[in-house]
């Protein structure tokens, strides 16, 4: 059996099922044995857009994802959406073919590159195919992006035949977290905020009841939207997202936990929100994490779900019941009617800043009326820009698989392409993607890819004519601005010219035709050019740039 097909039969072997990719020479042959073992190939417009594909696929799918390009160029074009998924910690391969002859067209120093990135690099051999390839799967799939090179010579070798199933791999022997410092403070505590980060997104139940053990308040990155939704005591997104009472009542906790969060600056407003006063706990299971953002009191090595079993072992805790000292604190009637109230940004007052001679929307009022007006089982896949609070914090989604947020690059442009994988893994599941202008513009390409897969898609565009972010940074210190605003454009145009349906939207009540289109069949993609008002930046945006 030649090493092409060891290499896409091992892969399968593993759990992959999907496939994304363009494919070229280099990567024919492994990509063919893929399907021939079983997984579905996705064919993208473009290598960027089939890399935001598979990691949006693995986000919202909670697996592997996998992605075949062609040699040289192929893995090139790729890269901003791999540096996005390496940043992001996505476990993810990719596939890529190596002409290892440095005269060659298509030579490029490839572990250089994965190097230069943040991703993981491992190559197979022939006489090791199958053994390589697995462990390039088992490095995903503990949290990397790993970058599979496939030599062009060794893809072509024969070797021998793997047969059997996939070889197990003896666990890693786990050390028991030291919890007793944490679990002190926790029963100290009188006003306990969770922060749960990227690394919790699969500890919602253990870290539920450990905050009903210790009277805590719930919060999360940005990364962890929708891991506590529907819980009275969630405060939802803290740092630049947060509303007035969120930031009011992290700003007045006593003791901070950070779950798989290290407390960047956009989660926690430059270190402002967390109280000088607060003891801060960090718990992450690299302890390369610990400190990297701001100073901690108290570290805990160990797997989020892992430290909240045996915090909650210690206290002797069932599935229900008060423990400890924190019980005393905030877990109030009133608080919870306060949180009922104010915790969501559609409760908060605003002005509305559309209408009027320039024919827009607000992008709070737009938000608002389509959280109204989509179904409650939803993925909401969210592009880099001025507008993408919005859709962030009004939209509400049903869980963290509901939310896909590729900002760890902060690259304008990945989000279409990123909801298309999401669709992919979550059909059931209406998939929204918010864009803006510009990222649509980038990336409208890939509405060929939506056409083809008629999946139930809609692409929410915030419509500024301009790179907004841009305008409102430089803006007001008097910078001309004509290399970063446009002339208005019909994007819906452009989007029925790709076979989508398309709506322009300048007032709530042209998102009539949206409710026909959501009663169905819903084959063919929507995409709704919403000309938004652009008078101001975002309420997130002045504090977002102290860090630039």
């Amino acid at each position: 059996m030649r090493v092409a097909e060891v290499v896409g039969r091992v892969l399968y072997g593993h759990g992959a099922q999907h496939v994304f990719g363009v494919v070229g020479s280099g990567n024919f042959h492994v990509t063919n044995a893929l399907v021939a073992a079983g997984a579905r190939f996705v064919a993208a417009a473009h290598e960027g857009g089939a890399a935001s594909m598979a990691d949006g696929y693995a986000r919202t799918a909670g697996t592997v994802g996998l992605l075949s390009v062609h040699q040289g160029p192929g893995v090139t074009n790729a890269l901003t959406g791999l540096t996005e998924a390496a940043k992001s910690r996505t476990p993810m391969v990719v596939l890529a073919p190596e002409a290892t002859a440095p005269r060659s067209n298509f030579f490029i120093d490839l572990p250089a590159l994965a190097a230069a990135v943040g991703a993981d690099f491992h190559r197979v051999r022939a006489t090791h195919a199958a053994e390589d390839t697995g462990a390039a799967y088992r490095a995903a799939a503990r949290g990397a992006t790993v970058v599979l090179g496939l030599p062009l010579e060794v893809q072509q070798a024969v070797t021998e035949a793997r047969s059997g199933p996939v070889r197990a791999v003896a666990p890693t022997p786990v050390t028991a977290p030291q919890v007793e410092p944490l679990l002190a403070a926790l029963q100290a505590a009188r006003r306990p905020v969770f922060i749960a980060g990227r690394g919790a997104r699969a500890a919602r139940e253990p870290l539920t009841r450990l905050a009903d053990a210790c009277g805590a308040l719930l919060a999360v990155s940005a990364a962890a939207k929708g891991l506590f939704a529907g819980n009275p005591w969630n405060l939802d997104v803290a740092g630049g997202f947060a509303t007035p009472l969120t930031a009011e009542l992290i700003g007045a906790a006593d003791l901070v936990v950070a779950w798989g969060s290290t407390l960047n600056m956009w989660t926690t407003r430059h270190g402002e929100l967390i109280p000088p006063s607060a003891v801060v706990v960090q718990v992450d299971h690299d302890p390369a994490a610990f400190g990297v953002n701001r100073p901690v009191d108290l570290t805990v090595a160990g797997e989020v779900t892992a430290v909240a079993e045996a915090v909650l072992a210690r206290l002797g805790v069932g599935s229900t019941g008060p423990v400890g000292a924190g019980t005393g604190g905030w877990r109030t009637p009133e608080l919870a009617q306060r949180i009922r109230d104010h915790g969501r940004w559609r409760s908060v007052p605003y002005q509305d800043e559309g209408g009027g001679a320039s024919a827009t929307i607000d992008p709070r009022t737009l938000s608002t009326a389509l959280d109204d007006l989509l179904p409650a089982d939803r993925t909401v896949v969210v592009d880099s820009g001025n507008f993408m609070g919005y859709p962030s914090m009004w939209l509400d989604v049903p869980d963290v698989a509901g939310f896909c947020f590729t900002q760890a690059f902060q690259s304008v442009g990945l989000g279409l392409a990123s909801a298309l994988g999401a669709a992919v893994a979550r059909p059931d599941r209406l998939t929204v993607a918010a864009v803006g202008d510009g990222g649509f513009v980038m990336s409208a390409t890939e509405l060929v890819t939506a056409v083809r897969l008629a999946l139930p898609l809609l692409v929410v565009i915030y419509d500024d004519a301009a790179y907004g972010a841009e305008v409102h940074h430089f803006g007001p210190d008097g910078y001309p601005l004509e290399t970063v605003t446009f002339p208005e454009t019909d994007l819906a145009a452009i989007a029925r010219g790709y076979g989508c349906d398309g709506l322009t939207v300048r007032t709530v009540d042209d998102l009539e035709p949206v409710r026909r289109w959501l009663a169905g069949p819903r084959t063919r993609p929507l995409v709704i050019d919403a000309k938004v008002s652009a008078a101001r930046g975002s309420w997130w945006l002045e504090e977002a740039f102290r860090g630039h």
